[in-house]
């Protein structure tokens, strides 16, 4: 018998060469953490960041296709703060209130990258 856990860490897709566009948006717009890769791992470019218990993995893939329909799910405390703090930095926020029961909001990562931001009330 076996058990799933948790989720340890959610990849998305970048172009060759955007891990300093992918440390503007994760450290200093979302406030993740840098994670240091394993050595071995190094060599094939993307970054991994991490907000809590949360990891994003960024990898590069070529030829690169943003994820416009998958994408991860955050659960947020204070979803209008989030919210505003992404418009004042420039990011899209597209309003959804499909959900029942749930404040949300899609936006995207600097390459396209769907993300769903989500509170439940």
């Amino acid at each position: 018998m076996f058990v799933f856990k948790a989720i340890d860490h959610i990849q998305l897709a970048a172009p060759k060469g955007s891990e300093d566009r992918a440390r503007k948006f994760f450290i200093d717009i979302l406030g993740f953490e840098e994670m240091e890769k394993p050595e071995e791992l190094k060599k094939r470019g993307g970054a991994w960041f991490r907000y809590g218990n949360t990891q994003i993995h960024v990898g590069v893939e070529e030829p690169f296709s943003p994820a416009k329909k998958a994408h991860p799910a955050f659960e947020v405390e204070n979803i209008e703060s989030l919210k505003k703090h992404l418009i004042e930095n420039g990011v899209k926020v597209i309003e959804d209130n499909n959900l029942p029961g749930a404040n949300r909001f899609y936006t995207a990562d600097p390459f396209g990258n769907r993300i769903e931001i989500l509170e439940w009330i």
